[in-house]
């Protein structure tokens, strides 16, 4: 058993951070000493004790000061997505194998400012491509609720090692699902904030469109000062929004948003959600969801309605659309993106080739993953002459009608959308193998939100998958900058239920 075990959310840990009942250095050393000896050696890609004990000093030094703030002290880890200092930055890719970056990500920075103790980087999909955490170059991650199972992708390590209680809360990204999906089938909260709200300096780029920091705890209400402390604008990110319809994007919104919400529902005694209406998509309840999801998802929404909130179907038309619209605008971008790998300025650089040409070749062939090439050849194609009109621009006319369903929903029939985060409980590894495109599919739920820029979220709402049971998540969407509303909602929902706090072995 760690120290992190003894705390029931991050209030309860900074709390005692400050009545001094524990150091920083006392939980960093006994956090390290848990990540070594947790038997999944793939879900830290890199740990540097003196680096994190070092920032667990300062952080008690801070206190000492008396300039502390909620974080100071509290140990977190970085999806291997975010350029950091001192540790290596991979994208779990032998591309970047050796890569130290000599900056921080805007969002490390900011998270290490706050007081935040790093553990290290998190292993992912490589570059962020995949559903399973399988595709990473140094070996795929283990579901914490059963090692036969995938955590999820492509922030896997960062689900992982929440789930299993080495971290307080881990940083991921989500391009078309990547925060929710692993959160739900591990068990945990995680959030993915609209799109320019968190910056993206120093988030290697996968989809740049699309791609959204995030964040993963064990619950709603650690989300909040984590996320807090990430969102606001950074010039040096030329998506990043100052202010977006009369809301600010700065730094508090995401607490105060929160904690004004608190107050409504506190106000309305018992029945906390009443007038809230809650849009459930008849698309998202068809043949491709399994029974055991659409149970718990169903006793979930019960729970919503027994707090005052009433149930409105809604359509979201489009919805199949998101899949063949993503995997063109996605790989279209990758391809982009990822033509800076070359073996010159920096990456990976085959030993043995004849000229530019051949040295160019050689070095992403060695470097990159199966998964990223196909991305890459999908993403080029579609963008060569004869088929950009074809597929890019018309996957782009697609995308526009799906933030149409989504705003049409919103301004006439509801406030929040819920449903499923995944058709189904974590697959077992290595079972789409030989069909990649399967996990393509298992993205449905999830694509829209993100191609769309909406805020959403996943909590913990039960368990299935016979024998050993997995984790099961219901899907939170809002509108544009409502990710306070949505952690509120969410912490609600955990105060009567349990799901939350299962841990795995104990469940």
């Amino acid at each position: 058993m760690t120290l992190l075990s003894e705390f029931h959310s991050l209030r309860d840990l900074s709390q005692a951070l400050s009545d001094k009942r524990i150091s920083a250095v006392e939980l960093a050393t006994d956090t390290l000493q848990a990540v070594h000896a947790y038997p999944d050696s793939h879900v830290f890609l890199h740990v540097d004790d003196a680096l994190t004990l070092e920032q667990a000093r300062t952080a008690d030094a801070t206190r000492a000061a008396g300039q502390a703030g909620p974080l100071t002290g509290i140990p977190i880890a970085h999806k291997d997505l975010f350029v950091t200092q001192g540790w290596r930055t991979t994208a779990s890719s032998k591309m970047l194998e050796h890569y130290v970056s000599p900056f921080d990500a805007t969002v490390v920075g900011q998270l290490r400012a706050a007081g935040t103790v790093s553990l290290g980087k998190l292993s992912c999909d490589e570059f962020a491509m995949g559903s399973g955490n399988e595709n990473s170059a140094f070996g795929a991650v283990h579901n914490p609720w059963n090692p036969e199972h995938v955590p999820g992708g492509s922030s896997g390590g960062s689900a992982a090692a929440v789930a299993a209680g080495l971290v307080v809360g881990a940083t991921g990204t989500d391009t078309g699902g990547s925060v929710r999906q692993p959160a739900a089938l591990c068990g945990v909260s995680g959030i993915k904030p609209t799109y320019g709200t968190v910056s993206r300096y120093g988030m290697i780029a996968y989809a740049s469109s699309l791609d959204q920091a995030g964040v993963l705890a064990r619950n709603a209400c650690d989300l909040v000062p984590l996320l807090d402390v990430m969102s606001g604008f950074d010039e040096r990110d030329s998506t990043s929004l100052e202010s977006c319809d009369g809301v600010a994007n700065a730094p508090g919104r995401v607490q105060s948003d929160y904690a004004a919400a608190q107050v409504r529902f506190e106000a309305a005694a018992a029945q906390p959600l009443k007038g809230l209406r809650i849009g459930v998509p008849r698309e998202f309840f068809n043949e491709g969801l399994s029974a055991t999801v659409g149970d718990a998802i169903e006793a979930a929404l019960k729970v919503f309605e027994s707090l005052g909130a009433t149930r409105v179907e809604i359509s979201l038309p489009r919805t199949r659309l998101a899949i063949p619209a993503y995997y063109v605008i996605a790989p279209a971008e990758a391809s982009s993106n990822l033509s800076r790998y070359d073996g010159v300025r920096y990456g990976h650089r085959a030993a043995h080739y004849g000229d530019l040409i051949d040295m160019t070749s050689r070095s992403r062939t060695e470097g990159f993953g199966d998964e990223v090439r196909r991305r890459i050849l999908v993403g080029t194609y579609v963008l060569s002459h004869g088929y950009y009109d074809a597929y890019y621009l018309q996957a782009q006319r697609v995308r526009r009608m799906i933030v149409d369903d989504f705003q049409h929903a919103f301004a006439n029939d509801c406030d929040v959308i819920m449903g499923p985060v995944t058709p189904d409980v974590a697959r077992r590894i290595g079972d789409n193998r030989q069909d990649p495109i399967a996990d393509w599919l298992a993205d449905i739920y999830t694509l829209g939100v993100s191609l769309a820029g909406l805020p959403g979220m996943s909590i913990p709402c039960g368990f299935g998958g016979g024998t050993t049971p997995l984790p099961i998540g219901l899907q939170l969407v809002g509108r544009y900058f409502s990710e306070g509303h949505l952690l509120a909602l969410a912490d609600r929902y955990q105060q009567v239920t349990d799901w939350h706090q299962r841990i795995p072995g104990h469940a």
